[in-house]
């Protein structure tokens, strides 16, 4: 288990921040920010990149070790053919503009997912920012891009099978840390706190296997407008929670 670490607030009365050392967002809301300003869906996504932006920048800050955030879901294709378009050139003009800031920043760039169904270019993006990220030991943004929280643990299951059909492992060496081993995250900490804005109170298939025993915070503000304030109210929301993991007594920190 790991520990989090700590900030001060600026106040000395009040009880220091607690930092996640694995943030989970998912980012809600774009097209109802667009539909509440008389904006198309695709401006609400342009928006949304900037609130990714910011919350990278927030994260290196206030020393939060890995942020996983929920970008196109499994799920998503069934959107309009001109918006999946649209999110998919967001994300190259997004690589483009911001990679070098990243490597700068020290900050490592997985994306998890299946590839199965992508165009050529677009893996070929994929493969290039891991790439030219992997030597950095900063923050770890671990993108989910083409997930889904059943699909993942299913091709889990599938490879593990593979290892039994040939031999290589008995089932009932099976454990919870081969599973594990199995997933998308493989090497990377658990989530400890999942955020989703819009006000949307569900977790829609994300890091279901991850976020046994994260913390959910459900905000009301549709991604674009989750800013500074929103992510020191998150945390303060962190730390006010007591974090058992299925035991009697809260884990110290």
């Amino acid at each position: 288990m790991s520990l989090d670490p700590i900030i001060a607030t600026g106040n000395a009365a009040r009880e220091p921040l607690r930092v996640p050392v694995h943030m989970g967002v998912i980012m809600d809301g774009n097209g109802r920010w667009a539909k509440a300003r008389g904006k198309r869906r695709t401006e609400g996504h342009i928006e949304g990149v900037k609130s990714l932006r910011n919350l990278v920048e927030l994260c290196i800050t206030h020393g939060v070790a890995h942020l996983t955030v929920f970008s196109f879901s499994s799920e998503n294709w069934s959107r309009p053919r001109e918006e999946i378009a649209f999110i998919f050139n967001l994300l190259r003009r997004f690589v483009a503009s911001d990679l070098q800031r990243l490597i700068r920043n020290n900050v490592r760039v997985r994306i998890i997912g299946t590839r199965a169904g992508l165009e050529p270019s677009l893996l070929r993006l994929i493969d290039d920012v891991e790439a030219k990220t992997a030597g950095n030991t900063g923050l770890v943004l671990v993108v989910a891009f083409n997930y889904g929280g059943k699909a993942e643990i299913a091709d889990a299951t599938r490879r593990i099978a593979v290892e039994v059909a040939a031999g290589r492992l008995l089932p009932e060496q099976i454990t919870e840390q081969t599973i594990e081993a199995a997933l998308y995250t493989a090497g990377l900490p658990d989530p400890d706190l999942i955020v989703r804005t819009s006000g949307e109170q569900r977790i829609s298939n994300f890091l279901l296997w991850q976020a046994a025993y994260s913390e959910l915070v459900f905000v009301d503000e549709n991604w674009p407008d989750f800013n500074e304030a929103s992510f020191m109210r998150v945390l303060e929301t962190f730390t006010r929670r007591e974090r058992r993991f299925g035991g009697i007594e809260a884990a110290s920190s």
